[in-house]
């Protein structure tokens, strides 16, 4: 009796000190206030549904664009190794799962035996022996749930590669838009100097102007063939870089004019280039769509897990077994027919001393989830910052697009008047020169502006989370 009672308190005992090995994962690290800033821009851009929320398809309407990001997340290579990531990860989980049944196996063996000058006795077993393990202090339980959250981290891995990789594929098309505009820029300014040319050639020709004039002019006329041909470079850079997005050989890639459809401007969505209407939401649910959030909470929640699981081996773990087959060996007994064989084993499994491994493995598991709690701390205040950075880069963009616009205006008139004026003879050309330089530059600044603008809405669309469906 006094030996039942001992076995009763350490059975109470054992299952008193594995209380909460089953228990789920209940998220404790905590995002910081004000992960966005003090910035008054996005303050004042709440109260809304967030961009991220919409699909790309919604977001990028430009049809051309639509079919290269379609080509690109059907071929490029980085995504489809996501992909196949997810795919190892759910048959990892698939065998998590089927660690719950028995294994049974058919081993079949044979042997020949003789002594002295015996014949040979030949005997053999054709038995099928199961074996389960009794998930008694959550175990596998625990190892399960953690192959599950690490399906979640692939998923979310995934989704992290294909919207980066669909705002790749779209400022890199922007940006072709924005080098054929500044290429069409460039063609007509070199016609217009080309003209002026001619005239201080006809002027010094007759004796009206000296020689430094014309070559002072001619020089930066070509000045602009040389900016002509870097820019056809640069958008043979571009357009190749799309090419291995794309995971296809170097080729051109079609695309609209700029402003046939910018991402500024959207009749069914607002003024994306105003962030007045950059609804973005209330801060807790600013950064719910972004994947790489996501991927950390699942991190942790595999932690958990691994931590549970390791605390779990320090409890007896118990195995039923069995037998069931044919043999002629029988107790060293050698028969002829066989006769059928039945065995049932089970057995419990205390770990008493491991040389420090169980404690050890506890322990790690116990400072990874730490670590990955204070990382997940670390990525929301990135994730604001990133918010906060691409909301001040659309503000910018969108002050300084006005006073570019204004001043190609200005420029324009003063390069058509100091022309006239230089043609009556009341101007010099160096003024005429000046003025040329001027306008063309910034021509060319108001038409990167705009780019940076473009890039800037989606940086802000990728950092809420964008571009995931």
């Amino acid at each position: 009796m006094k030996f039942k009672n001992i076995i009763i308190a350490a059975a109470a005992s054992l299952l008193l000190a594995s209380c909460g090995l089953f228990r789920k994962y209940e998220q404790q690290a905590q995002s910081p206030a004000d992960v966005f800033g003090t910035s008054q821009e996005v303050a004042s851009a709440m109260g809304g549904e967030s961009i991220a929320r919409l699909s790309w398809r919604e977001f990028f309407t430009d049809p051309q664009l639509q079919q290269l990001i379609e080509q690109a997340l059907a071929n490029n290579t980085d995504l489809n190794s996501a992909r196949i990531a997810v795919e190892k990860s759910e048959a990892a989980l698939k065998t998590a799962k089927m660690a719950y049944l028995p294994s049974l196996y058919l081993a079949p063996q044979g042997s020949l035996t003789k002594f002295d000058n015996n014949p040979w006795a030949k005997a053999y077993d054709l038995p099928l022996q199961l074996s389960v393990d009794i998930d008694l202090f959550g175990g596998i339980t625990n190892r399960k749930r953690a192959a599950q959250a690490v399906v979640f981290q692939a998923q979310m891995r995934e989704e992290a590669v294909r919207s980066n990789l669909i705002s790749s594929v779209a400022q890199q098309y922007f940006l072709l838009q924005v080098l054929d505009l500044q290429l069409d820029i460039l063609q007509q300014t070199d016609s217009l100097w080309n003209t002026s040319l001619q005239t201080q050639k006809s002027l010094w020709e007759n004796g009206k102007t000296f020689s430094t004039a014309v070559n002072q002019m001619e020089s930066s006329y070509l000045e602009v063939k040389t900016q002509i041909v870097e820019t056809r470079r640069y958008i043979r850079a571009v357009e190749n870089n799309i090419c291995v997005l794309l995971a296809v050989t170097p080729q051109h890639i079609s695309r609209s004019k700029w402003g046939a459809s910018p991402i500024y401007s959207s009749e069914s969505h607002g003024n994306l280039f105003d962030t007045r209407f950059l609804k973005i939401g209330v801060p807790a649910a600013m950064l719910e769509q972004r994947p790489d959030l996501r991927m950390a909470t699942f991190a942790m929640e595999e932690a958990f897990y691994n931590t549970q699981a390791a605390r779990a081996a320090f409890f007896p773990g118990l195995t039923l077994s069995g037998t069931l087959g044919w043999t002629n060996s029988g107790g060293g007994i050698v028969a002829d027919p066989g006769k059928l064989l039945l065995n049932f084993v089970g057995q419990l499994v205390q770990p008493i001393f491991a040389r420090g491994k169980l404690k050890a493995n506890y322990k790690i598991s116990q400072l990874t989830e730490e670590d990955l709690k204070k990382q997940y701390v670390q990525a929301v205040i990135k994730a604001g910052n990133e918010v906060n950075e691409a909301m001040a880069d659309c503000q910018d963009a969108r002050e300084k697009h006005a006073y570019y616009h204004r001043q190609v205006e200005v420029l324009r008139d003063a390069y058509t008047g100091t022309h006239e004026l230089m043609d009556s003879g009341k101007a010099s050309y160096l003024e005429v020169l000046t003025a040329q330089e001027s306008l063309l530059q910034s021509q060319l600044n108001e038409a990167m502006n705009m780019y940076d603008g473009a890039q800037a809405v989606i940086e802000l669309y990728i950092a809420l989370g964008g571009g995931t469906k």
